[in-house]
């Protein structure tokens, strides 16, 4: 066989079938449904392909394998006709089910959580990222490492094992333990210098504002139109897991800083918000969140409640929002006005808070002048009030200075004095407080004058 003929086992994807159970009775609730549908769209983000789909309703769970005697068996054929490398369960398996579940049907099984760890593994970037993902994984391995028997000495690639599964399954306990701590020690100095990052930006008056929401509800696309960052954007879950942060001025001239961190998901791993608590506290610490929300979803009024769940977790649930509904390009049907929509998802959510809301796309930026203009009204941020200067000519610097952080609205010349009346920030008028001549209060009565 030539050398450019050969297959790279690599390259292909993993063949994988999708299990699901539900415990009740009757028919699949739509919940379940949701969710198995999301399990699906996590497994094609991960690189996978889908060659089974198995579902089962049953009032009583099989302690031993989740699922009933039957339909293991149906599970198990189905792995040998498909060929199937791996079979992934919507549910959260404990050590033993996912033991017993590996052994009857001959290939490797991963839950859910597992699944979630497995694309953070593979989307970290940055050093911070890489340990906050592998901290998650190895308190998610620590109760599964007795009896695994050969799945501890695999030392494959695949869905599942990336990231520390690659190297850290043959360890024993006390030295996961030991590595644990270590990340955790090393997590805790991430927080510190985060925290020491956030109070410098607290003692220059610049606000930050984060986005939030569900995986894939447009937050990077939105946030490359307000800012230009370029970052990484596209259709696959948790396409975007590390903080980016970017300066943006808003339409009174008053700056803050916007912020795109990792997207939500339903049933979101204990462990990853826990590992992911130094990202999240940036979210927890914003002055005002925008709350993204893919309005085109069938689903979206779950994924506002979970979003506002996880918003809870972190202690930002009484922090100010703004729900932006994107993705208005491909809504269909009659236009309806961004109040009735939000007022049904929120309704939808059981959420009963009244928050902001604006329609905007952020793949074609429309609406997004809207975004920044709700921004500039409810953020109470370095106010913005009328002023009244007397600046020297000379001083070149501070006229600049308002010019491009205040909206000057009349200006004349005395001699080698400049009378500059300026809609300013409060940060602004304290800088330049040598100058200040009026504030609001004088500067509305001259005009009434």
């Amino acid at each position: 066989m030539k050398g450019n003929s050969t297959v790279n086992l690599e390259s292909l994807p993993e063949k994988a079938i999708l299990a699901g159970f539900e415990r009740r009775r009757g028919q699949l609730s739509l919940a379940a449904s949701e969710s198995f549908q999301e399990l699906k769209e996590l497994a094609l983000s991960a690189g996978a392909e889908i060659v089974g789909e198995f579902f089962q309703v049953r009032p009583i769970a099989d302690s031993a394998t989740l699922l009933g005697e039957g339909k293991v068996q149906e599970l198990k054929e189905n792995a040998e006709a498909s060929e199937a490398d791996v079979v992934i369960v919507d549910n959260d398996l404990s050590p033993t089910q996912q033991r017993n579940l590996e052994k009857k049907i001959g290939v490797r099984v991963i839950d859910r959580t597992q699944l979630i760890l497995d694309i953070f593994a593979k989307r970290a970037r940055t050093a911070e990222g890489r340990l906050q993902v592998e901290l998650a994984q190895l308190k998610y391995i620590l109760p599964r490492l007795s009896g695994q028997g050969v799945s501890l000495t695999r030392q494959g690639g695949g869905i599942g094992a990336r990231g520390p599964g690659e190297t850290k399954l043959e360890t024993d306990r006390r030295r996961i333990a030991v590595r644990i701590k270590k990340l955790e020690e090393s997590l805790e100095g991430v927080r510190s210098g985060r925290l020491l990052h956030r109070e410098k930006r607290t003692a220059v008056p610049i606000p930050t504002v984060s986005l939030a929401g569900y995986t894939n509800a447009g937050k990077s696309t939105l946030f490359n139109r307000l800012t230009s960052a370029g970052v990484l954007a596209d259709a696959r879950m948790f396409a975007t897991l590390d903080p980016t942060v970017r300066a943006l001025t808003l339409p009174s001239r008053r700056r803050i800083l916007l912020s795109d961190t990792v997207g939500f998901v339903r049933n979101l791993p204990t462990t990853l918000i826990q590992a992911f608590r130094a990202t999240l506290e940036e979210i927890a610490d914003a002055a005002l969140i925008l709350h993204i929300v893919d309005v085109s979803s069938e689903q979206a009024a779950v994924q506002v409640a979970e979003v506002f769940r996880v918003l809870g977790e972190i202690d930002a649930s009484e922090t100010p929002q703004i729900l932006v509904l994107n993705k208005r390009d491909v809504l269909e049907g009659e236009s309806l006005s961004a109040e009735v929509l939000g007022a049904r998802l929120l309704e939808g959510a059981g959420q009963s808070m009244a928050v902001p809301v604006v329609l905007a796309s952020g793949r074609t930026g429309e609406g997004v002048d809207d975004v920044l203009r709700l921004i500039d009204e409810v953020l109470l941020f370095d106010l913005v009030e009328p002023a009244l200067f007397r600046i020297p000519m000379k001083d070149g610097a501070s006229l600049a200075m308002l010019h491009a952080r205040g909206r000057v609205t009349h200006e004349s010349y005395t001699g080698n004095i400049c009378e500059i009346e300026v809609d300013a920030p409060a940060s602004l008028r304290a800088q330049l407080k040598r100058y200040l001549v009026k504030g609001r209060a004088a500067v509305e009565n001259s005009v009434q004058n």
